[in-house]
């Protein structure tokens, strides 16, 4: 939530143009939630490709969209190109995710573990291998909406491209994942996306 009187982060960056030191303002207010989104892409890589997005993210100040008050929706661009560029690292964590699954099941016979938790990793496993099989594009739009929590139209700026793109994108994976989970005889948690899409 923005302080009352702050400035907002296109003036925070068109301040930055003459007085560089003033980004790091953009950085304390966003720097934790994209590490966080690239934490869940791309694991032990997140915070060079965070402090990398921040760094391009500097570079490209001048050609800001000042009419864009938050900066946020651009941020998350600048992480998701990265990702592009690091797709193995996201395919190695969404493995690291899946193999989650063979570790609860050989944890059946330890009475430590709950039927709670072996279900939660088996669900997180399964989760994983169906995220690994989605097309970039519409990995990339599903992350933006039901991980980082943006609207529809937020994502679009993200992603340049237009809402209904993404639309489109997110209703294809979740389709896809909806296949999956039902399989497992559960229905998926749509609260977030509902969320996100009364912000669009």
């Amino acid at each position: 939530m923005e302080v009352e009187g702050a400035l907002s982060d296109a003036e925070v960056i068109a301040a930055s143009v003459h007085d560089p030191d003033q980004f790091s303002i953009l950085v304390e207010r966003h720097f934790v939630v994209i590490h966080r989104y690239l934490a869940r892409r791309v694991g032990d890589e997140s915070a060079d490709l965070a402090a990398e997005t921040f760094c391009q993210a500097f570079g490209a100040r001048r050609r800001y969209d000042a009419a864009r008050l938050d900066a946020l929706p651009w941020l998350f661009g600048i992480a998701t190109n990265l990702v592009r560029h690091h797709r193995r690292s996201e395919m190695r964590q969404l493995a690291a995710y899946a193999r989650l699954r063979g570790e609860a099941l050989r944890s059946v016979d330890n009475t430590a573990a709950s039927a709670a938790d072996l279900d939660a990793r088996v669900e997180v496993a399964q989760m994983a291998s169906a995220l690994a099989g989605l097309e970039d594009d519409q990995r990339d739009a599903l992350y933006l909406i039901a991980v980082a929590g943006l609207g529809y139209e937020e994502a679009a700026v993200a992603l340049g491209c237009p809402a209904g793109t993404v639309h489109s994108r997110v209703a294809r994976a979740r389709a896809r994942l909806r296949d999956l989970v039902r399989a497992t005889g559960k229905e998926p948690d749509n609260d977030r996306e509902a969320r996100a899409t009364e912000r669009s």
